[in-house]
């Protein structure tokens, strides 16, 4: 028998049409050659300590030592690999037990999996017909989460940051206070009036500015001296605004705002909301996932009663950048009736199956990435009690550092926690001694504070700033520079509502360890005790 004679080549404007591109051989052993390179250098060496945090160069030293340039001509194997371990080297370690500086850290591996299988079959979750498992599962992961709230029914959708989420629900209760926004716009509008919390996400000023509601219409409430919202205040200033011919529409509640970790009173604060008619929304990003303990869930006291409520997966229970939900009480399909555009090409209603499972359309996006499936891979492999664990020993591991920290000379607390957030000063052996008051703050900052802006519980005297003057490195940013160089340990710092420059650790991965607490405490001493 006579073998198949080989094809010549069919030639379009000089293109070769019928045969592979590239080379699909040397494709594969590039994607065996960098996995193995991601698993020695990346997830081995995750959880040891002796390796650094991050290898720290200045922008201008980076660019001498990366080759970021893109040329006509494609690189050789080798070159990219090497290229490869150039972008681990010199990218921060997230996954260090010793990086402590976003509110989120550590490497899950069942999510891991997750991203790793999601990245190579790239799917969009907007139709059932190109993503089947996907779409399931997200809508298994959002079930189970509104259970978690409290809820009876509810909707929700995954969406690109908690940032997001709290746009999306800025956006759902304008809509469900005027539904003819969506086709007439702004022009018609009254001047609609928000209420946040003094502590509150900048997201919620930015989305405000986004949708055309303006920045001067988010008012901010008054907090007590551990950052909650005042539900008290909240009224008073509702009831001002609708005196001065505003119209209130929208209460942005915090359960857990960034720097102190504070949760808002929900159940007064939904009684606020159900007097004066406004939709409750809560911005539970980093503090939702305490709803998964059975012993700190009552921080989120009242959760219930919120018509939407933004949760990160991706902060406390580690499911990975990016996972976040938002998740709203009303089942009448109020996300879909916002946000559709009914693109025809995509959202055909006579299809062979059940078109209800065609999501797409109550997104802002159209391309979606189906970031449910990570945090169901890691849901499935460790139960809804190892997620509780995981929560847990955060919490217990944090109780263990302020311990230490009322312990050992030098440290002082901002406040007792009340979540994962340790928010401390260093006291350098030098200012020991010193009485506290408003020399001793200036020295430990030598930025001393607005006396506007002054906390309401500082008792000290107030000195006049000093403009034009020569200082030295502030106490915090120095220890901080001292620590990224050296590579040991990454921390946060920030100043806040009038208090001097302090430290803010956050506990999360479960590979961090009592150690790596004193660790943080000895480091810190080590680096500042010759100030």
């Amino acid at each position: 028998m006579a073998l198949p004679s080989k094809k010549s080549a069919i030639l379009v404007d000089g293109v070769v049409l019928n045969g592979p591109t590239t080379d699909r051989r040397a494709g594969e052993k590039f994607v065996e050659e960098a996995s193995r390179l991601i698993m020695e250098e990346v997830i081995l060496k995750a959880t040891d300590v002796n390796e650094k945090v991050c290898e720290w160069q200045s922008p201008e030293q980076l660019k001498q030592l990366l080759d970021l340039e893109m040329r006509d001509t494609g690189e050789s194997h080798d070159r990219l690999l090497q290229l490869c371990r150039d972008v681990i080297r010199f990218s921060v370690k997230t996954n260090h037990p010793r990086f402590f500086n976003q509110l989120y850290a550590g490497l899950d591996y069942y999510s891991l999996v997750g991203r790793f299988m999601t990245e190579a079959l790239n799917p969009s979750v907007y139709t059932y017909e190109v993503s089947p498992v996907f779409l399931l599962v997200e809508e298994a992961v959002l079930k189970k989460m509104i259970e978690f709230i409290g809820w009876q029914e509810g909707d929700g959708i995954f969406n690109p940051g908690g940032s997001l989420s709290n746009m999306y629900a800025m956006n759902l209760a304008r809509y469900k206070y005027c539904p003819d926004i969506k086709e007439k716009g702004l022009s018609g509008l009254p001047r609609l009036i928000l209420f946040t919390s003094a502590e509150c996400h900048y997201s919620v000023k930015k989305s405000a500015s986004f949708l055309g509601i303006g920045t001067e219409n988010v008012c901010f409430v008054e907090t007590d001296g551990r950052g909650k919202m005042i539900p008290e205040e909240l009224e008073k200033q509702v009831l001002q605004a609708r005196k001065e011919g505003s119209t209130p529409f929208l209460v942005c509640a915090t359960s857990g705002t960034t720097v102190l970790g504070s949760f808002d009173p929900l159940e007064e604060i939904a009684d606020v909301c159900e007097r004066q008619g406004l939709w409750l929304h809560v911005d539970a990003s980093w503090g939702g996932s305490a709803l998964m303990s059975r012993k700190h869930r009552k921080l989120l006291h009242g959760i219930h009663r919120a018509d939407s409520v933004a949760w990160n997966p991706h902060k406390m229970l580690m499911a990975g950048i990016q996972c976040c939900a938002l998740l709203v009480k009303d089942k009448s399909d109020l996300l879909k009736k916002c946000y559709s555009a009914e693109a025809s090409y995509l959202f055909q209603q006579d299809k062979f199956y059940d078109v209800s499972y065609d999501t797409g359309d109550k997104s802002i996006q159209c391309s979606r990435r189906p970031d449910a499936f990570k945090f169901w891979m890691t849901w499935k492999a460790l139960g809804t009690l190892g997620l509780e664990e995981r929560v847990n020993r955060a919490l217990a591991l944090s109780r263990y550092l302020v311990d230490e920290i009322k312990k050992r000379e030098g440290f002082k607390l901002l406040m007792e926690p009340e979540y994962a957030n340790i928010c401390f000063w260093y006291i350098p052996p030098s200012l020991r001694e010193t009485e506290e008051g408003p020399e001793f703050w200036e020295k430990l900052n030598l930025t001393f504070p607005d006396p506007h802006k002054m906390d309401p519980t500082y008792k000290g005297s107030v000195l006049k700033l000093r403009f034009g003057t020569e200082r030295e490195a502030e106490v915090a940013p120095a220890i901080k520079e001292r620590m990224m160089k050296k590579g040991s340990l990454m921390l946060g710092y920030q100043q806040h509502r009038g208090k001097v420059n302090f430290f803010r650790q956050v506990v999360i991965s479960p590979q961090v360890s009592r150690e790596d607490m004193d660790f943080l405490l000895d480091e810190i001493d080590l680096l500042g005790r010759d100030m």
